[in-house]
Formats: C-alpha cells, structure tokens, sequence
C-alpha cells in the first residue's frame, strides 16, 4: 500500500495505544500463571497477536474482546508450532519458556526475523540441556528440557535475552542464577519486566546485575492493566501533538522522549496521563541512543529540521532491527532532502529541512511512522511505499495521524 501525506502541522490530542512491550510480558505471564488474568489491552496490533497465537500453541485459552484479553492457563502440549511473525520478542520471550516447559516447539518467522541473531541466548540453552535446529531458514526447532544452573548474558546485545530467562527460569524444578555482564543497554526494557514479574507476585532477587531465581508459581493478580505506549507516542509529540493515557512515571525508555524534545528546544507539559509539545525553534544536540534505539527514526526526523548538527550515538544495533535503520532512516531522510551521514555507531545529520518525495518503509513500522511525520515539515507531500507496515505495532496509525488533522 502506498500513502501519499501532504504538509501541514499536527495539533489536538489523541490517547496513547497500549504498549506492545508491557502486553508481551502480560501476556506470557498470565498464560503461566495459577489461575485466570483478564488483561484491559483496547488495542492491538501484529506483534502483540502473534505472542497470543504463540501462548494458545502452548496450552493457554485465551479470549480476545474490545476490552482486551481473558487468559485461562493450559497445560503445555508435547509439542506445538509457535507463529512469530515478525515479532522479535515473542520469538527471545517464548524460546526459553518453551524450553523450561519441556515442549519441542517449531518457531515459525516471517519477514526479516529470520536473519535477527539469537547469539548468546542460544548457546545458553544449548548448555543447559536444550538442542536448537534450523531445518529450513524461517524455522526453529527447540527440543529438550532447560536446566537450572548459572546463566549469564552480556549486557550489551539485546535485553529481549534476560527478558526471556527471567521468565522462563522461576519455572524449573531448582534454583537458578542469571548473571548479566558488563554494560548493560536498554536497562528500561529489563525493569518494565521486573516490575511485570513482581506484579505476577514473582520478584526475583537481584545483587547488583545478578538474579537469585527460585522455582515458583506465577500468581495472578485477577486483572492487569496494559500502559499507554510511549514508543509509538514518540511520533505524534515529535510532531507537536498531545498523548493522553501515558504513565509519566513508566518503565518503558522511551518516555525520554520528552526530555529529548526538551533539548532540542521545544515546550513540553505533563499533567496527571497527559504530554504536550509545542515544538518552537529547534536546534541540534548529541543524543546516546543505547537505551532508546526505537526511537531513533523520529529523533532523525526532529534532527533534519533542527538547525546545526545532530549526532547520534551507541546506536550500531539498529542495524538488527526489522530493518538495517542505520541505513534505512539514512535514505529516508536523503529522499526527502535531508543531510545525513553514517557513522560506525549512529547517524551524523544536519538540519537543512525536507523537501518531500518518495519514500521506501523498507517493510519497518518505524521508517513508514517517521516519513509521515516527516512530511507534517517537509515543503512538499510525502509518498511513503509499502505504508501498511505500521500494523506491526500501530494499525490505527493513519487513522490518529488524520484525527490530529494530518492529510493523508
């Protein structure tokens, strides 16, 4: 699908959708959990429907309403084929909570998931008694029964690996250790899943960047709440719009977004679940992306249009994403007459505003969210290419991007 967008600015308000990030947990935990969770989510999109097929393979009976989900726990089959999509966490959650169930589970990934790395979350496994084959490139096969141990991750790769082994270990017969080394990136990630863990009554012990995980049982709170999603709020307060149903006080990295927009120069407000920007005269600024990756593409968008230099840095693990964004965001913003460089780490642009022109998603949500707030700037429309990869984490994307008075 293509999407031709027309400049003009953003204005108004419209409520946050849930965050993809906080429903994974949820979900994976109430599907483990003692009893029935019911789980106020209004709204979904691919990743987070393909973590709810994945769970139904493992045995859980779980309800999809306007509401949102009613998960009944399962027990787990012998064997079950799990569809990921393209879902990057439902694939690192699920593989070591297959493993620790005993089930030998066939993962089956579509689009660029394939190619993502699995490395050093696979050799872990491998060393506590689970085998991983690839019969064919867009399948996984996990076989055999995970054993407790001493586990340990680098910290610097991808915080979906200590996700997934924090939630797969409280289910094995013994204790475990996970031990997260060096520097460790997209820390925010990791506390939005100690905090699902420890509402699940399920809190693991932590010294330092070292988890003490005993066996027990997940508990069900009865009802949980997903959050308004930060992540995907990024794009409309970058444009100078207003999110409501946001915790100001979340988890979730991505809430930076504020502080960000801050530093380039523009107003932000926060009030009770509420953000505003007004965007004013921006200029550069240097931004470590190590804990906030997913919002690069839009804070590339915000440096094209700012004056001066900005540089982004700590960000070279764009390139596993759905796409290579290093190179991705790169093209988009030369398509549309911005200046940009790629550097061994990030990205180097400096604000000489958008012209308009066609864009690429290149199959990422992210590039096709960013171009059309991009064209909200740009002197001319913006014709985005393949528009309907949005659905991966944001259906309603166009639908709010009009609503906020944006031509589509």
């Amino acid at each position: 699908m293509d999407v031709t967008v027309y400049p003009g600015r953003l204005a108004g308000a419209i409520p946050a959708i849930p965050s993809k990030s906080a429903a994974h947990r949820l979900l994976v935990l109430a599907a483990l959990a003692d009893g029935p969770t019911d789980i106020a989510c209004p709204a979904v999109s691919r990743d987070i429907l393909a973590t709810a097929d994945c769970l139904r393979a493992l045995g859980a009976d779980i309800r999809r309403s306007a509401r949102g989900f009613s998960v009944t726990p399962g027990r787990a089959p012998e064997k079950a084929a799990l569809p990921c999509g393209e879902s990057g966490s439902t694939l690192r959650f699920l593989l070591p909570v297959a493993a620790a169930l005993g089930v030998e589970a066939t993962f089956h990934m579509d689009g660029r998931l394939p190619q993502r790395p699995l490395a050093p979350l696979d050799s872990q496994l491998a060393a506590h008694g689970v085998t991983l084959t690839r019969p064919r490139e867009d399948l996984l096969v996990c076989a055999g029964q995970l054993q407790p141990g001493a586990f340990i991750l680098p910290g610097n790769v991808s915080s979906q690996y200590i996700t997934g082994l924090l939630l797969a270990l409280p289910l094995l017969a013994e204790a475990s250790t996970l031990t997260v080394t060096g520097a460790v990136e997209s820390a925010p990630y990791i506390a939005l899943t100690e905090a699902a863990l420890a509402q699940f009554g399920a809190a693991a012990g932590k010294t330092g960047w070292q988890y003490e995980i005993a066996p027990r049982r997940f508990h069900s709170p009865g009802r949980a709440a997903v959050e308004g999603d930060w992540s995907n709020a990024a794009f409309f307060l970058a444009a100078g719009a207003t999110v409501t149903g946001l915790n100001l006080q979340s988890c979730q990295g991505d809430r930076a977004i504020l502080t960000l927009l801050q530093r380039f120069g523009a107003t932000v407000s926060e009030s009770c679940d509420t953000a505003a920007v007004a965007l004013g005269e921006l200029h550069g600024i240097d931004i470590d992306a190590a804990s906030i990756p997913d919002l690069v593409p839009i804070l590339a968008v915000v440096a094209a249009v700012a004056r001066g230099k900005t540089r982004i840095y700590n960000a070279q693990r764009l390139r596993l994403k759905e796409s290579d964004r290093l190179a991705t965001v790169a093209s988009m913003l030369r398509s549309l007459g911005g200046r940009v460089e790629i550097t061994a780490d990030g990205l180097a642009i400096t604000g000489t505003g958008l012209t308009g022109g066609t864009v690429e998603s290149f199959s990422d949500h992210r590039i096709a969210m960013a171009a059309a707030v991009a064209a909200t700037f740009a002197a001319g429309p913006v014709t985005i290419r393949g528009a309907e990869a949005v659905e991966k984490s944001y259906p309603g994307f166009f639908q709010d991007f009009q609503t906020l008075g944006g031509i589509v």
